[in-house]
């Protein structure tokens, strides 16, 4: 028998639901104080609305749902739950000044490229992206840090309550406690990463400066290209990407970010602690690293095969960079969109595919499958053989690196296997959709698989003029893979539950 959910539950994920869209509500004052800064009252004016709004509903969902049992914890269900509409609130509350500016063809295209930003993948519908105002392109990479370090995070870290707060970190696909308060992980996850992007952005100002950008857009367009390859999402304020900057060293500080952005917050940990020996000891780490040498020779040989990038100079801007680049789920670019299906070999084309549907390491920024389960599924597959091999009699045990030494479980396994099929599933189903549509498999699993692994690289198909069903379907994709699943899996049965339980 299935048991209906009672008010209780509902009122217990709508205040919490609140409290998070409180907390997103106050990043709105950046792109204010940005508006002022540039002199755009326009803008100042959309986003004082997108604030004011935000504040009205996060405080009507706590005065609404204001529950009599005060010490009633968050549960995994209502953890679950309000992490997975929380990012369905936040791609609707970020939509609103983009759509205000007047640069998306519609609202439903300002919720791609919100939801996209978000969920830290990058693919856009916006019109005359090097004209938009330097507040809302601001808001564009500010959602993409936000959405990096997650939403949760965000209220986290400037909260004092950890009461229930594991179930909903949960929520958003993570699992690792850095240090034993929950709460002192948020702030050390948003004290790394704006350490990060202090030198990150003066790095990225200071390769763009000697390119010949002025020192105010070298700034401004150096924070925003670090928000983005930080948290491996792939926005960039201008429409041309990293290509823009026709810049070797822009190129080398993007791969140097998009990198860090790739490796677990708690491999960021062992350095700043002064355990040097962490970043090659970790066994995902050194699994990423082996991926993107295989897949490297495998473009190359592509490239040798087509003749479109032959010197060595070519082959690292262009194949290595977007071999990187997707398989850390960054989404930077230095081709135009359209040469994946008319310069690249499909060999070198499908190990990009490859690599952004594997991604980085757990607890990072990237989202996709993730090295560390492609790793287990690795050990799992050599413990098999072994035990084959030797006599009935043998014990064979499987470890790997991983924040402190795993034995490989069936578990594990299992865990990691399911979330892996259903990646695959939803790459495939994009695929199917895209091939419906009229676009070549190729192009259609591209595209599908940077948005369920929210990398935001495009073959072309990612445009305001394709069919709205496919825009729908990407959002779900960057939402879904975003959150691995497992939310909106609960989120989905809490509903059948309440419409058929008794």
């Amino acid at each position: 028998m299935i048991f209906k959910p009672q008010l209780k539950d509902i009122k217990i994920i709508g205040f919490h639901l609140g409290k998070l869209t409180l907390g997103l509500g106050l990043w709105f004052l950046l792109p204010m104080a940005c508006a002022l800064v540039f002199h755009e009252p326009d803008a100042f004016l959309d986003f004082s609305i997108s604030f004011v709004f935000s504040l009205c509903v996060g405080v009507l969902l706590n005065l609404v749902c204001v529950f009599p049992e005060k010490d009633t914890a968050i549960g995994w269900m209502h953890g679950m739950i309000a992490v997975a509409l929380s990012w369905i609130v936040a791609m609707f509350l970020g939509a609103i000044p983009l759509w205000l500016s007047g640069h998306w063809a519609s609202f439903l295209d300002a919720c791609f490229d919100s939801m996209s930003g978000f969920a830290t993948t990058g693919l856009v519908l916006a019109r005359d992206i090097d004209h938009i105002s330097y507040s809302c392109n601001l808001w564009r990479h500010l959602i993409m840090f936000i959405g990096g370090q997650g939403i949760v995070i965000v209220v986290l870290s400037l909260s004092n309550v950890a009461s229930g707060s594991y179930s909903i970190y949960l929520g958003e696909a993570r699992d690792e406690r850095i240090l034993p308060n929950l709460l002192q992980t948020a702030r050390y996850i948003w004290l790394v990463s704006f350490v990060y992007l202090v030198l990150g952005s003066a790095a990225l100002a200071f390769a763009m400066n000697h390119g010949g950008i002025p020192w105010v857009d070298a700034v401004f367009q150096g924070i925003c290209i670090f928000m983005a390859g930080f948290d491996t999402g792939g926005f960039s304020p201008q429409s041309q990407s990293i290509l823009y900057y026709h810049s070797f060293l822009v190129e080398i500080v993007c791969m140097v970010v998009m990198f860090f952005g790739a490796i677990s917050f708690s491999v960021h940990y062992g350095l700043w602690t002064g355990n040097r020996k962490v970043l090659f000891k970790n066994s995902e780490v050194r699994a990423l690293l082996l991926s993107i040498f295989i897949l490297f020779v495998a473009v190359v040989i592509g490239f040798g095969q087509s003749g479109s990038y032959i010197t060595a100079n070519a082959l690292f801007r262009k194949g290595f960079f977007h071999l990187l680049s997707g398989h850390v789920g960054a989404g930077f670019s230095t081709v135009y969109a359209q040469h994946f299906s008319s310069l690249w070999n499909p060999l070198s084309v499908f190990s990009i595919i490859i690599a952004m549907g594997m991604g980085g390491c757990v607890g990072s920024t990237t989202g996709a499958i993730k090295m560390l389960r492609i790793s287990l599924a690795f050990k799992a597959f050599r413990s098999e053989i072994k035990r084959l091999m030797f006599s009935d009699s043998t014990v064979v045990v499987e470890k790997l690196n991983h924040i402190k030494t795993i034995v490989v479980e069936d578990k594990l396994v299992k865990n990691a296997l399911m979330i892996t099929l259903a990646f695959i599933v939803l790459y495939l189903a994009g695929a199917a959709l895209g091939v419906y549509y009229g676009y070549s498999f190729q192009d259609s699993l591209f595209e599908s698989v940077s948005a369920s692994a929210n990398v935001g690289l495009s073959a072309g198909i990612t445009q305001p003029a394709m069919p709205t069903m496919l825009k729908v379907v990407y959002m779900f994709q960057m939402w879904i893979g975003r959150l691995e699943f497992i939310a909106v899996f609960v989120m989905v049965g809490f509903f059948i539950s309440w419409l058929k339980g008794k």
